[in-house]
């Protein structure tokens, strides 16, 4: 009878055996408190159907994801969903077959995408020039300034009133260092992302030829006259003291949260953890150059996209298109950008946050928003695109920090850059 009763037993669970939930396994770069938004997402999604079980895995920064996901595809192990950051874009579009176009994914699951219903900049960056949605954007960001406001009161600065221009930063950086309120004044962030690409768009400047790439094979302009005056600027603050250079990627945030710093430009994703750190701060716009004739402009989207690599079975793809109707409902949208400080992607998602009267009590927190949509982009502003971005970062991080070390001016270091990264640019191509 035991032995009867085992069979039975086993017989009972054989059925749900059968039906195993299918494992999509989903690499991504989001660390601290952006970590946590991940997994709960990961784990609501999980809770709320029973066919799929999405399995979030931290691989890093975001180059070392991309770098990742490149050596697994080559070993053919790649995951089913990778994230790639703004920069990772031209590699992923250059790579054909090694991924499959999210709109397809989506249709084939059986779910209607409308790309109508996306923040137009943020749809405009992740598709093919024919208007094709390659990758899902996940976390969409903007460059803002964050700032101290108890180091500005005891610097005597308007904690109301964070300042606009980069004259005014730069000004505002020198009193916190020679009042003594923190021992530095303004540190950054991503200076390739922050003074260099999305410089060219809120400045209304050229970053390279072809409409920065996105209209054919780009040829650099980071060496012209205001570039030169914004890193010489930047240059002479970091001999002064006033200017902590954090490192290449979001290393100088923790130069702000720890209260060494007073002022700091960063990703508005990078919010999680300024809150988790407790300290007192304020949000204001992107600093522009006063001297630009028609800036600001708008600013172009960061973050990270999700990419859906080929040679999945049929299941693991529907599973992925059910993730991502998951991720586009406005619930999900709205919790993201309301915890993470990235933007919302759907029009709906940042409408019902409006609505909450989330922006009335926070209303800084719309700057993102405004900045990006503020104004139709130009040839200057729509973002900027090469297969080998990756690589041409690299390069001008590596002519940066010579410039930042006092071992080259401004001007050499951004002419050094632009020769550079044009005969990079001519050999991806081909040319």
């Amino acid at each position: 009878m035991k032995t009867q009763a085992l069979w039975i037993a086993g017989l009972a669970v054989m059925p749900f055996a059968a039906q195993a939930q299918t494992e999509i396994s989903w690499w991504h770069a989001m660390s601290g408190a952006n970590n946590e938004v991940v997994n709960k997402i990961a784990s609501d999604f999980n809770a709320s159907q029973s066919d799929y079980v999405v399995k979030p895995v931290f691989k890093g920064t975001y180059p070392e994801t991309l770098n990742a996901g490149i050596a697994a595809f080559r070993a053919g192990q790649a995951p089913d969903i990778i994230q790639v950051f703004d920069v990772g874009t031209g590699v992923m579009m250059a790579a054909q077959g090694a991924v499959k176009p999210i709109a397809e994914v989506l249709e084939e699951g059986g779910f209607t995408f409308d790309k109508s219903q996306y923040l137009a900049g943020i749809v405009g960056y992740y598709s093919t020039p024919e208007g094709d949605m390659l990758s899902f954007p996940y976390n969409s960001s903007s460059p803002v300034m964050y700032y101290n406001k108890d180091i500005f009161q005891k610097a005597g600065l308007d904690t109301e009133n964070p300042p606009k221009t980069w004259a005014e930063v730069w000004a505002a950086a020198r009193k916190i260092k020679e009042s003594g309120a923190a021992t530095c004044g303004y540190t950054s962030t991503w200076l390739t992302w922050i003074h260099t690409e999305n410089f060219a768009a809120w400045n209304d400047t050229p970053w390279g030829s072809n409409e920065n790439g996105l209209a054919g094979v780009p040829e650099l302009a980071i060496d012209s006259p205001l570039y030169v005056k914004h890193f010489q600027e930047l240059a002479d603050l970091a001999k002064e003291g006033v200017f902590v250079y954090g490192g290449r990627t979001s290393e100088a945030k923790q130069n702000f949260t720890s209260g060494e710093c007073g002022i700091l430009t960063e990703s508005s994703g990078g919010l999680g953890d300024i809150v988790k750190s407790g300290i007192n701060y304020g949000i204001g716009q992107l600093p522009y150059d006063e001297t630009a004739p028609n800036a600001p402009q708008n600013t172009t989207p960061g973050g990270a996209s999700l990419w859906v690599m080929g040679g999945k079975s049929d299941e693991v793809y529907k599973g992925v298109a059910a993730f991502f109707n998951y991720l586009s409902q406005t619930p999900v949208q709205q919790y993201l950008h309301e915890q993470s400080g990235y933007l919302p992607v759907t029009m709906a998602a940042y409408e019902a946050t409006k609505a909450s009267g989330f922006y009335d009590k926070n209303p800084a927190r719309e700057v993102p928003i405004l900045q990006m949509s503020g104004k139709p982009p130009t040839a200057n502003s729509k973002g900027v695109r090469s297969a080998n971005l990756p690589q041409l970062r690299d390069i001008q991080n590596e002519e940066y920090e010579k410039m930042l070390a006092g071992q080259q001016d401004a001007a050499t270091a951004l002419k050094n850059a632009t020769e550079r990264g044009n005969a990079a640019i001519k050999e991806a191509y081909g040319n």
